[in-house]
């Protein structure tokens, strides 16, 4: 789709919204993406200390991929910022945010667009660069264009815009004595030299050599890593790891294993991975939360029972320990253990035999036991609810697994883990949590611990929309609050919201409105600004196109 005579890039109010300055903890966020002001000044320091440390051809080769990785980044917005937008003005997204982001400006030339054929042809302008002053500041004026961070974010956006290789060169640059930039971009097939022009976004040999050598590690890791037919214990706090370190040195013995913490924090994962790491790995393992059974069954589920046992004992069975012979049993919940049964459980500890109930023969059997509670045993034994040689017998070898509350820096790797393994389940693509959703989840004290997280994000991936990123609105039915500050059109920063609805509710009361009143009236100055065009209008306002279409219907039924 050719478009000869270009338009004027649509308003950027939408793209201004996304930009958020919480001034009480000194953060930026761009669409719940975190963002930085930094000076000129410092970019181009560093940017010197590159060249001379590496030489030019590294430095603009890793400014161009640092470039690309921000491009491709603000591509995702594209679709979602603008959805019922037209192919124009979707992509004018990466052009106007790259203005807001007060990296140069940009103004369209020639635009040629095809996204069912991927062709595509972009010849645009650029003044003002920030690699053009502070270049020709420190080095003078150049014979080879320098906005290298610059034509690695177009190419980035584009090709991911697109979902195909796409490569923006600068043919003119202001630093080679031009009065502005001027760069042409096309698909990488459609370029002559595109392998040459690809190679500047061609990882250097010692970095693919180091990220090969890192590969490699993670294998190693991986192969070595404790375990289990759900996956890989995850996490790199250091309580995370000490916990992991004594299950690693108990897994090759035969020592019972107690594991306390709270109610979620994966027990049963760590009693699984125990188990699979062990010499039992390819025998039972047998799970028993005592909680969850009625007491009156407990012991028959436990040791078994003859037939005629109890009433309602029609056939001989076996228990728990027998089943698990050769294995691992685990006891989720001990701490619920009612007195009877622990007397007959010490006795299976000691001597590896259990007796089925309404039967006087003895059975051997060899089974590692892991324990686990959630309650304070040494309590439970002042008080009398927990046999104190019990108590001794079970916990010869303790682990303490930490509350998520206090493994903070393994919350990320968690949920993008978890992410992953929905996505997978329920058949949903979604492209990440943003990073005020990640920050969000940090400042959470997770009651619920893994649970709870893994509730939370399995709701935001079905709450997001597909191609979406998970955002703090998606996970939390009540979002934790941000102090904010957006910029207006005047480039000016405005006060933070709830000052604005303090004024305006004030404004409306004096006036009478009602909220209908004022809806309607916001929708009809929307559509008139707009010269009719429903899908402008619908962005103005922060609407779709469906959603303004049904409230005009609704307007004019009333």
């Amino acid at each position: 789709m050719e478009f000869p005579n270009l338009p004027p890039m649509p308003q950027d109010a939408d793209l201004r919204r996304l930009v958020h300055f919480s001034a009480g903890d000194g953060r930026i966020w761009l669409a719940g993406h975190r963002m930085l002001l930094l000076h000129v000044e410092a970019l181009g320091g560093l940017r010197r200390e590159l060249m001379q440390t590496i030489g030019i051809a590294q430095t603009r080769r890793v400014l161009m991929r640092a470039g690309y990785a921000s491009g491709s980044r603000d591509a995702a917005l594209a679709r979602q910022v603008r959805p019922n937008a037209s192919p124009y003005e979707q992509f004018t997204v990466g052009p106007q945010l790259h203005m807001l982001e007060g990296a140069v400006q940009v103004t369209p030339e020639k635009f040629e667009l095809n996204l069912e054929t991927g062709e595509h042809l972009g010849i645009f302008r650029w003044d003002h660069s920030w690699e053009v002053e502070t270049h020709t500041k420190h080095f003078g004026q150049q014979t080879e264009p320098v906005c290298w961070m610059l034509c690695g974010y177009a190419s980035g956006y584009v090709s991911a815009f697109m979902g195909q290789p796409v490569i923006y060169r600068e043919t003119q640059c202001g630093a080679c004595g031009h009065s502005h930039c001027l760069i042409e971009g096309r698909p990488l097939k459609d370029w002559p030299d595109g392998e040459q022009l690809q190679e500047d976004y061609a990882a250097d040999s010692l970095l693919v050599r180091m990220e090969d050598l890192q590969a490699e590690i993670e294998s190693l890791r991986t192969s070595i890593s404790p375990s289990d037919d759900l996956g890989e214990l995850i996490g790199r706090s250091k309580s995370f790891q000490q916990s992991i370190e004594l299950l690693r040195k108990a897994a090759a013995t035969q020592v019972t294993v107690m594991l306390t913490g709270e109610t979620g924090v994966g027990k049963e994962r760590f009693a699984r991975t125990l188990h699979g790491l062990s010499q039992r790995a390819n025998q039972p393992f047998i799970a028993v939360n005592c909680a969850a059974l009625p007491h009156e069954l407990i012991e028959s589920e436990l040791f078994g029972a003859e037939k005629g046992a109890y009433t309602g004992a029609g056939a001989a069975r076996a228990g728990r320990f027998e089943r698990a012979d050769g294995g691992t049993l685990f006891l989720d919940e001990l701490g619920d253990l009612p007195l009877a049964a622990q007397a007959k459980l010490l006795r299976v500890l000691q001597n590896g035999e259990v007796e089925r109930l309404g039967s006087t023969q003895v059975r051997k059997v060899d089974v590692r036991v892991v324990a686990a509670t959630n309650v304070d045993l040494a309590a439970a034994v002042e008080t009398g609810r927990f046999r104190r040689d019990l108590m001794y017998r079970l916990n010869v070898y303790p682990i303490a697994i930490p509350p998520l509350r206090d493994r903070v820096e393994d919350i990320e790797v968690l949920a993008n883990h978890l992410l992953k393994k929905f996505m997978a389940q329920h058949n949903k693509r979604v492209t990440g949590i943003t990073d005020r959703a990640l920050d969000a989840m940090r400042n959470y004290p997770w009651p619920g611990n893994i649970r709870e997280l893994e509730n939370l994000i399995e709701r935001g991936l079905i709450v997001t929309a597909a191609g979406q990123m998970v955002d703090v609105e998606d996970l939390f039915t009540i979002p934790p609050s941000y102090e904010r500050v957006s910029i207006n059109s005047s480039g000016e920063l405005q006060q933070n919201a709830s000052a604005e609805f303090h004024t305006l509710f004030e404004d409306l009361q004096k006036r009478g409105l009602s909220l209908d009143v004022l809806e309607d009236g916001l929708i009809q100055e929307a559509v008139s600004r707009a010269g009719g065009n429903l899908s402008a209008a619908a962005r103005s306002l922060g609407l779709t196109r469906p959603q303004l279409s049904y409230r005009l219907q609704r307007m004019h039924k009333e």
